[in-house]
């Protein structure tokens, strides 16, 4: 015989615990299992079913409730402080990544700091020793100036001396007496800027030899430099008069046979060969003979030489061998070459009109000028010494 099952504690929806009593038993039989497992199906069928979650909740005391939310809530933070500490280690080591790649750029920075300043060191240096060298320097020219400028009017003197003698050999070497003018204009203007009344004396005499170079003639020594050049280069050119071909009279005129007898015509023919048999020339005129083509080239050469030559007098200011020169050059011309060609004919008048040309001048003595600044200078030396 089954006993019946003790009661059981089940939780109620408003939290109380209840004892249910089941007053179910087996059957004793088949007939009453079967009597039994029909009523079971029906109220089994009439209950519906509930949420395993929710019948959870409903079995669970406010007590356990209350656990489950404490370790919820602990599983939580251990989860949520495990993930913040993770966190923190990857952000720390990604700082500390970062730390690390900053400071090897500041090394690297340091370095080429340190190479900066010992490179700006070194230029400091050069700098400086190039400062010393520049002061000393300076120093020296400071003492020279200070020398110089100790004489200011000596030196002024030196100069305007210096500039007379210039004038004076540029008139007695070579004659160029615009060149001596320019010179001594320049000794008058630089004591004209000197700005002296002891010094009036000097200019007066420098103003005395420049009258004398003034009304001196105008001689174009340059001029006639050019043309004597030109000459030079046009000989290669100048063509020769044995090269002139005369142009021959290309038929003569056939004689006229007169109408008559044939002794007449006979007579006529006799009469026109004696003509050509006999020959009547000139002997007094001089025919050059024909030259070499060495000839021609030696020719040429000599008539440059003599060229070069009235140029070397022309600079010397001797007029004698100038003309003498020229005068030779134009025979030549005329006599080897052909006068009547154009090159010939102005290569001609050029040497003509050279040779007419003055250029032996009388030249003043200017040595006044300089001899009284020579003369000025010593007087002031000697209250010096």
């Amino acid at each position: 015989m089954n006993k019946p099952s003790p009661p059981t504690e089940q939780n109620t929806p408003d939290g109380t615990t209840g004892k249910t009593t089941s007053h179910s038993a087996k059957p004793q039989n088949a007939g009453q299992a079967a009597g039994y497992a029909a009523p079971e199906a029906t109220v089994e069928s009439a209950v519906p079913r509930q949420n395993p979650v929710a019948s959870v909740i409903l079995r669970m005391s406010i007590m356990q409730m209350t656990l489950a939310v404490v370790l919820i809530v602990f599983l939580w933070q251990w989860f949520d402080a495990h993930r913040q500490i993770g966190n923190m280690q990857q952000e720390l080591a990604r700082r500390l990544t970062e730390m690390e790649g900053n400071n090897k750029a500041s090394q690297m920075l340091v370095a080429q700091g340190q190479e900066a300043v010992r490179e700006l060191s070194a230029k400091v240096s050069l700098l400086e020793a190039r400062y010393a060298e520049a002061q000393n320097q300076r120093a020296a020219l400071e003492t020279l100036y200070q020398e110089l400028s100790r004489s200011r009017d000596e030196t002024a003197l030196a100069e305007v001396e210096q500039m007379l003698l210039i004038a004076g050999q540029q008139l007695q070497l070579s004659a160029n007496v615009k060149a001596a003018l320019i010179a001594m204009q320049q000794a008058d203007e630089y004591l004209k800027r000197m700005d002296r009344v002891s010094l009036n004396g000097l200019r007066k005499a420098i103003s005395r030899d420049m009258d004398k170079l003034r009304v001196l003639p105008n001689v174009d020594v340059p001029g006639i430099n050019l043309r004597l050049d030109n000459l030079i280069a046009a000989v290669d050119t100048l063509p020769l008069a044995q090269d002139i071909r005369i142009p021959q009279e290309t038929s003569a005129a056939a004689p006229a046979v007169p109408a008559g007898s044939g002794w007449q015509k006979f007579l006529h023919e006799i009469w026109e060969d004696a003509k050509h048999l006999v020959r009547i020339e000139n002997m007094q005129k001089q025919e050059l003979p024909l030259l070499s083509p060495t000839q021609t080239f030696f020719l040429r050469e000599n008539l440059k030489l003599r060229l070069l030559s009235a140029r070397l007098a022309l600079l010397a200011r001797d007029e004698s061998s100038f003309r003498h020169d020229l005068q030779s050059a134009h025979e030549w011309v005329t006599r080897y070459f052909d006068a009547k060609s154009t090159q010939g004919a102005l290569a001609a008048a050029t040497l003509q009109r050279l040779r007419e040309s003055n250029i032996n001048i009388e030249l003043p003595d200017i040595s006044a000028s300089l001899e009284t600044v020579r003369n000025y200078r010593v007087s002031r030396e000697k209250p010096a010494r």
